[in-house]
């Protein structure tokens, strides 16, 4: 089995602790975080928990074995998979600081033979205990962050060998590099330019143009562009929640979504009204349509873009936390369907109820997941003065 030098887990671990968390400051001492890790990643976890005892943080540990839910989804009730122990985790809400997640499936299609009903139920359960972490981030409380850690069944997917796969993430996560977290800090720098950029704009609509695509998205009032935060590892996208109920139009997604122990070819969303109106897929439609039926999960919660200049990524990776921050030739743009993000929102979150979000558009969901394309685009903003700008194109933001 493949183990990464204990120089990469170590300089990966470092991020994770001293740069991801707390939007790029890491820990204080004492902080609780709670780290949580499918098997095959725990190399990736022991320098995760020993970054977090030498940074002067409490870790609490996770450790999850997919077997055990491939059994509940197979042999469980419908009372059983929906059961949710809020006590349990209220009590885990309240006590932890930070959360960092470790992807690290030995097999991405796990669940390929499980009911994708009793899939979404599964997912749709916890919903509370995000909701509940959501609030703490709103106020400043609480911060997150994902990264991966790469198997040989996460590279046969992705036909590549795991020594390729790995050196993906090592040039994703700069991990080879002298001073990783120095060269995080600098890539932020440049990202926060174009952040800026676009801010300063009076953007009231984005009209994104490429192959088999033809989509119109609404900011909305109230709106920031966000990124290079920390929220993942890697993290290059620049992202907005847009106002779901303004987004028209036909988007072609051709990465495959690998999601829920499965994998989903060649989506194409058409939305009217700011609702998705026809959803096709042509592998696993099915669960397409499941994902899709959850409350509010046919609205858009994320507009992103990624520039190739910021993103290393150029090669499929079968996992959507690379994917999404694809850059090769075109960078890539992608929607998530389902939940949008608060911290979107330009108004003092400390005041903000979830029917005030509702009147600004933001949507709320159980739901939360990215539907990539890497093809060329053309985005170009309509400005309140009636003008027009491109600021991206032939997978670079024009700033």
């Amino acid at each position: 089995m493949y183990t990464p030098d204990p120089k990469v887990l170590e300089n990966y671990a470092d991020i994770l602790i001293n740069f991801a968390l707390n939007d790029g400051n890491g820990i204080k001492k004492g902080d609780v975080v709670y780290l949580v890790s499918q098997l095959p990643g725990l190399p990736l976890a022991k320098a995760t928990y020993r970054s977090i005892i030498k940074s002067g943080g409490q870790p609490i540990i996770q450790l999850q074995d997919d077997t055990f839910r491939l059994i509940q989804l197979q042999e469980g009730s419908d009372e059983q998979i929906g059961f949710f122990p809020d006590k349990y985790y209220h009590g885990l809400a309240d006590n932890i600081d930070h959360y960092v997640r470790i992807l690290a499936e030995e097999d991405p299609l796990f669940l390929a033979n499980a009911d994708p009903r009793k899939v979404i139920l599964s997912s749709r359960s916890t919903k509370p205990f995000r909701d509940w972490l959501d609030a703490k981030e709103d106020v400043g409380r609480f911060t997150w962050t994902l990264c991966l850690y790469g198997t040989e069944g996460a590279a046969r997917e992705a036909n590549i060998s795991i020594e390729e796969y790995w050196q993906q993430i090592r040039r994703a996560c700069f991990l080879d590099d002298v001073n990783p977290l120095e060269t995080w800090r600098q890539v932020y720098l440049q990202m926060n330019h174009v952040i800026e950029s676009l801010n300063a704009l009076p953007i009231e609509k984005l009209h994104v143009e490429a192959l088999e695509t033809d989509l119109w998205v609404s900011l909305g009032k109230n709106r920031k562009w966000l990124g290079g935060r920390g929220r993942n590892i890697p993290s290059f996208e620049i992202f907005t929640s847009p106002d779901w109920r303004n987004m028209e139009g036909t988007v072609f997604f051709d990465l495959p979504l690998y999601r829920y122990g499965n994998i989903i070819k060649d989506i194409r969303l058409e939305i009217r009204n700011g609702l998705i109106a026809k959803a096709t897929a042509a592998q696993n439609e099915a669960l397409l349509r499941e994902m899709i039926a959850q409350k509010n999960a046919d609205k858009i919660g994320e507009f992103s873009l990624t520039d190739r200049r910021f993103s290393k990524i150029n090669r499929f990776m079968a996992n959507t936390l690379f994917d999404e921050n694809f850059g090769g030739d075109h960078g890539n743009t992608h929607l998530a369907v389902g939940k949008a993000y608060h911290d979107a929102c330009t108004c003092n979150l400390k005041e903000m109820t979830d029917e005030k979000f509702a009147e600004l558009g933001y949507n709320d969901s159980p739901e939360h997941t990215d539907i990539i394309a890497t093809g060329n685009r053309t985005v170009t903003a309509h400005l309140a003065d009636g003008s027009t700008r491109i600021i991206y194109r032939d997978g670079e933001f024009q700033f």
